[in-house]
C-alpha cells in the first residue's frame, strides 16, 4: 500500500476519533455553579440546586477529568493560556487535542517519507506535541495586540459616555455595544459578572487575569482608585487614553522597522531544517549518514561523530535565532 493512502487512512481515522472524542466530552449538563464558573471565575454558590437534580443531570467527562485535574501545578497555567487565548476549550479536552496531535505528528513522520523512519517519527511527534501550544500562544499574542490597538477608541467612548451622565457600568455596556470584539467580549463579561454579583473591582481584576496587558493595568488602577477615593474619572481616562495612543504609534513604527530583520530571523533558522529535510526526501542514504553508527567514532561503536555534527549544528541555529530576536525585541 503506497505511504501517500496510508497518511490519508490515518489521517481520516483520527478526524473520525476526533470527532467521537469531541461529542463524547462535549455531551451532558453542567450544574449552575460549573456555567457561573464561566462568567464569574470562582466557585462561590450561588444557587441551590436539590442533590437529585444535581445527580440526575451529572458531570460529563470532561468535567470529571478537570475537577481531577484542577489540583495539579499545571491546571491553573493551562486555563490561564486558553483563557487568554479565548479558545472554547477545556483543560482535559485541550490534552486530548495534545495527545492526538501527537500521535499523529509520529504517524505522518514514519509514513510520509520514501522510507519508514523512527527518526522522522520522533520529531513529527515532538512537532505534533508543541503545535498546540504554539497556536495557543500565537492566539493569545494576536488577541493581545488587537486588544492594545483598540484600547485607545476604547477610552474615548468611555470618557464621552462618562461626561454624558453614564455610570462607570453603563460606560462598560455601551463599550459592549459599540466596539468590536475582542474589546466589546471581554468588557460584556465584565458587566455580565457584576450582575452575578462580584465587584466592579473583582471584575476587572479578571479581565486583567485574561487579558494582562500593562495598558489595561493603568486603566483599572484609574478605575479602582476612583471608587475608593473619587475623583474625575473622566480627564484622567482621558490623560491615559493620549499616553497609550502614542505608545500603540510607536510600536508600530518600532514593529515596522523590524519587520525584516524579524523575516530574517525566521528564514535562516528555517532554512538549515527545511533543506535538510528535502535532501532526506530526495537521497535518504546520503543525509542518513549523519545518524548511523559507523566511522568515524567520537566513542567506539558507542557515539558516531555525525551527531555531534548535528548536535553542534541545531546549537548554533538556536542561538542564532535567539540572537536576532533579542537584537529585534525592543520594549516601549
Amino acid at each position: 500500500m503506497p505511504p501517500l493512502l496510508i497518511v490519508i487512512a490515518l489521517a481520516s481515522i483520527f478526524l473520525i476519533l476526533g470527532a467521537g472524542a469531541a461529542i463524547v466530552l462535549g455531551g451532558g449538563q453542567s450544574s449552575v455553579d460549573d456555567r457561573l464558573e464561566q462568567f464569574v471565575g470562582t466557585s462561590t454558590t450561588v444557587v441551590d440546586i436539590p442533590d437529585e437534580d444535581v445527580d440526575s443531570a451529572g458531570p460529563d467527562v470532561a468535567d470529571r477529568l478537570d475537577k481531577a485535574l484542577s489540583g495539579r501545578g499545571f491546571f491553573e497555567t493551562t486555563r490561564d493560556r486558553l483563557a487568554k487565548a479565548d479558545l472554547k476549550l477545556r483543560v482535559s479536552e485541550y490534552f486530548v487535542v495534545v495527545i492526538l496531535a501527537t500521535i499523529g505528528g509520529g504517524l505522518l513522520g514514519y509514513y510520509l517519507p520514501g522510507e519508514n523512519s523512527v527518526v522522522f517519527a520522533v520529531f513529527g511527534a515532538i512537532a505534533g506535541f508543541i503545535a498546540p501550544k504554539q497556536y495557543v500562544k500565537y492566539a493569545a499574542n494576536k488577541r493581545m495586540r488587537a486588544f492594545d490597538n483598540q484600547l485607545g477608541d476604547t477610552l474615548n467612548l468611555w470618557v464621552n459616555a462618562l461626561r454624558s451622565g453614564y455610570s462607570v457600568l453603563q460606560g462598560m455596556e455601551a463599550i459592549a455595544t459599540e466596539l468590536p470584539p475582542p474589546v466589546s467580549v471581554e468588557f460584556e463579561r465584565v458587566v455580565q459578572e457584576v450582575r452575578l454579583g462580584l465587584s466592579v473591582e473583582a471584575a476587572l481584576d479578571n479581565m486583567y487575569r485574561r487579558v494582562p496587558s500593562e495598558d489595561l493595568d493603568l486603566v483599572i488602577t484609574a478605575v479602582n482608585i476612583q471608587r475608593e477615593v473619587g475623583g474625575n474619572l473622566a480627564e484622567v481616562l482621558e490623560s491615559i487614553s493620549h499616553t497609550i495612543r502614542e505608545r500603540v504609534r510607536i510600536k508600530g513604527e518600532i514593529r515596522t522597522l523590524t519587520a525584516q530583520g524579524r523575516a530574517s530571523g525566521t528564514i535562516i533558522t528555517l532554512l538549515p531544517v527545511a533543506l535538510g529535510g528535502m535532501l532526506f526526501l530526495i537521497n535518504p542514504g546520503y543525509v542518513s549518514e549523519l545518524w548511523v553508527k559507523e566511522q568515524p567514532w567520537i566513542i567506539p561503536n558507542v557515539f558516531p561523530c555525525g551527531w555531534i555534527l548535528l548536535g553542534i549544528g541545531a546549537m548554533m541555529i538556536f542561538f542564532g535565532w535567539l540572537a536576532i530576536r533579542k537584537i529585534v525585541d525592543i520594549e516601549v
